[in-house]
């Protein structure tokens, strides 16, 4: 699914081969099977989206499962599914993860394998929060680069505290997102309050950083390893060394990689090296850059391109000039 400001959209049918068509033309490469034989199929799909949320309502009868493989023009979005009858469950290679009755259901679009949804007949809402709202809401609770997976527990039950206050902002927004809601009118408020909710699934969901947030809750950056991430990031593209970095913030090698370790998890080579891959990966992800791959690399300080491969496809899963390839349609 494309990205839309403030766009509305409704489509209905009564068989499960127009389902398949319309979604596979309105969503990208569709593809869905009944899990049972069908005889009467009725289904439905009502769409509201802004530039940091889409709210999507759907309802069908019988059960089925889908695949939906991204094209260069899909969003990657956090889906929060909140099932109003039936369930919905998705798949990761042998796990599966449902929403149901008193539960939610948190997944990243980009990760499951296939989709499955229950009930006859199904009605579930499914609030698509803009995934770089989620990265930014990671970057300023721990203060790192982070890219790749972040591995969210799926399920998130609503009689919790974190379920209660995720659910009850969730309900918010969806409520002022449908039928053309207040919300809607009002680029400001969503803003804030889709930025709220990120804050709140980053600090309440579990995920692979959840560690860090029981670690050191009152400390705060020392004033040498801020001047080392200014100073990092200022000069990604250069051939800067970690006693360079150390020199720029005025301590020892020692110290600097300490302070690493202690704020930030991570060692100064570490962090320097996902601050590189990040801005590769923008570049890659920019359809009007006209570069190619070898000036990307050496302009961010690659220059050894199997290696540089290999810690790109560990960390987002695929060959960067797949990434290129995806965002330019061939």
């Amino acid at each position: 699914m494309s990205e839309n400001s403030n766009s509305q959209f409704s489509f209905h049918g009564s068989s499960f081969d127009s389902m398949i068509e319309t979604l596979g033309t309105a969503f990208g490469t569709f593809e869905a099977s009944p899990v049972n034989q069908i005889q009467n199929f009725h289904w439905g799909i009502d769409l509201s989206a802004a530039e940091s949320a889409v709210l999507i309502t759907g309802y069908h009868q019988s059960d089925f499962q889908f695949q939906i493989e991204a094209t260069p023009d899909t969003a990657e979005y956090l889906s929060i599914v909140v099932p109003r009858r039936g369930g919905m469950g998705v798949t990761y290679g042998s796990r599966t993860a449902e929403a149901g009755q008193g539960k939610l259901l948190l997944y990243n679009n980009y990760e499951p394998d296939s989709v499955i949804m229950h009930g006859e007949p199904n009605l579930v809402d499914e609030l698509l929060i803009n995934w770089s709202i989620i990265r930014q809401a990671v970057g300023q609770t721990f203060e790192i680069p982070v890219d790749g997976p972040l591995d969210f527990l799926p399920e998130l039950d609503l009689s919790t505290a974190a379920g209660k206050t995720i659910g009850s902002l969730t309900e918010t927004i969806i409520g002022g997102m449908r039928n053309n809601g207040p919300l809607l009118q009002s680029p400001i408020a969503m803003a804030h309050m889709t930025q709220a909710l990120a804050d709140l699934v980053v600090r309440l969901v579990p995920h692979r950083l959840s560690h860090l947030l029981d670690e050191k809750p009152c400390s705060i950056t020392p004033r040498h390893i801020r001047r080392a991430l200014e100073f990092m990031q200022a000069n990604i593209s250069q051939p800067i060394t970690v006693p360079m970095v150390a020199e720029a913030a005025g301590v020892s090698v020692r110290s600097l990689v300490t302070g690493f370790r202690t704020f930030r998890d991570t060692s100064p080579a570490a962090y320097l090296h996902t601050l590189r891959l990040r801005a590769v990966r923008q570049d890659l992800l920019d359809a009007e850059n006209s570069q190619t791959m070898k000036e990307i690399c050496l302009k961010w300080g690659f220059f050894h391109f199997g290696r540089f491969a290999s810690a790109y496809r560990a960390t987002y899963g695929e060959n960067p000039s797949d990434t290129r390839k995806r965002v330019r349609g061939f």
